[in-house]
């Protein structure tokens, strides 16, 4: 009995000219599918002040959407075919049960855009299992302390990273002496208390602090106004309010833009420069920068999306950027080998910062350059030069946030 296709391998050989030159394709390798999960907790919160503020419904799965097609151009040698599984999401509940069902239809590396306690229930229930989380929403610190998990790799920086890098900038500039306006919430407070450890660590002077008052209504022409000086205790009945004090800078604590978009031309202070959470900020992108390749991605995200890419869509970005990264290098794609590859110091990731990044191997934060941006300009890139530390002086990006001596996480 002939083998399959032996007749058609005999009629082609009739039919091939004499003399001609046979020609051999090679094969595609073989696809196989990398399903990435993406879980989107849907925020719960007031609006904020300007509706600018509010987030588009794909706010980070465009920007994982993009790193997906980056991926799938060198997966197609490879042999591997990226796709995202997205998720929206209310409560810490029915993200268990998304990230339950993603996992069990072939999901190992999820992109989370949530809060602190729900990314820890994530990582919790996964702990064991061929699951790695990739952070790109919570700020929170003790998510890289006390609360670290082995599972979760932190693109988004936290708030002592955001702070030490802005207040880098502004010592740079000589602007040492800064007004803190901060507002009532916890993340308020929390970033209220980077922005103190920051002054304190590279030597900037806060004159005074003052809590700004929520006023009911959210759009009365009273918002935003800067609160008055704390009444002194020694002040007698007739003096009730203690002098201002000069400042350069009013640093504003106001997370969920609530007021800080105001604070500047609603009078009540110093016709000052605004930073913080508002005017002069600490971010991981900017629709405005331009270098190291930034402009071309800029351009082909507006092209894609018909909108800015924000920050937010920058960390999706870089989380499904690194997913494509370590499963190029690692082929094979076993999840230990590819785990161990991006927490290790193999991985050496560009996006559009100028250098190589990796993650900081004792708490899983993702080491970058962080933009000091207004609404329309970056005007600078921190870490600044000048703030030298002891642990890893080769790393520069290692004086903003927590370094490893100070560190707490125990993995």
């Amino acid at each position: 009995m002939s083998a399959p296709g032996a007749g058609f391998a005999e009629d082609a050989k009739k039919q091939r000219p004499e003399g001609g030159v046979e020609f051999q394709l090679p094969q595609s390798p073989e696809m196989l599918p990398l399903r990435i999960g993406y879980i989107r907790e849907e925020p719960d919160g007031p609006r904020p002040a300007s509706r600018l503020d509010v987030e588009p419904e794909n706010a980070g799965i465009a920007g994982a959407e993009m790193g997906i097609e980056e991926n799938n151009a060198g997966g197609r040698f490879t042999g591997h075919a990226y796709t995202l599984d997205a998720e929206t999401v209310a409560s810490p509940e029915d993200a268990l049960a998304a990230l339950e069902k993603l996992h069990g239809s072939g999901h190992n590396y999820f992109i989370v855009d949530a809060s602190a306690p729900t990314l820890l229930a994530l990582a919790d229930w996964a702990k064991d299992k061929k699951v790695l989380l990739f952070n790109v929403r919570a700020t929170d610190v003790a998510l890289r302390q006390d609360d670290c998990r082995i599972n979760v790799m932190h693109i988004v920086p936290d708030r002592h990273m955001l702070a030490d890098a802005l207040a880098q900038y502004l010592i740079s500039m000589d602007w040492k002496d800064w007004l803190l306006v901060h507002g009532s919430t916890e993340p308020d407070l929390a970033y209220t208390e980077s922005i103190k450890r920051a002054a304190k660590r590279f030597g900037a002077i806060i004159v005074d602090i003052r809590e700004y008052a929520d006023v009911s209504g959210g759009r009365r022409d009273d918002v935003g106004v800067i609160p008055e000086p704390t009444p002194s205790k020694q002040a007698s009945a007739d003096s009730a309010m203690v002098p201002s004090q000069s400042y350069d800078v009013i640093v504003v604590a106001d997370e969920q833009q609530q007021f800080g978009p105001l604070m500047p031309y609603r009078g009540g202070g110093e016709p000052k420069i605004v930073a913080g959470t508002t005017g002069l900020t600490a971010t991981t992108w900017s629709p405005g920068h331009e270098k190291w390749g930034a402009t071309q991605a800029n351009n082909n995200f507006e092209k894609d999306f018909d909108r800015l890419m924000l920050p937010i869509d920058y960390q999706a970005y870089v989380a499904a950027r690194t997913i494509g990264e370590a499963v190029t290098r690692n082929p094979d794609n076993d999840f230990a080998t590819v785990a161990a590859f991006i927490r290790g110091p193999e991985l050496q990731l560009a996006t559009f910062k100028g250098i190589k990044q990796q993650f900081r191997p004792w708490d899983g934060q993702f080491r970058q350059p962080i933009l000091i941006a207004t609404d329309k300009v970056p005007v600078s890139v921190s870490p600044q030069r000048g703030f030298p530390h002891a642990s890893h002086p080769e790393i520069e990006v290692d004086t903003l946030g927590i370094d490893e001596p100070e560190s707490l996480c125990k993995m």
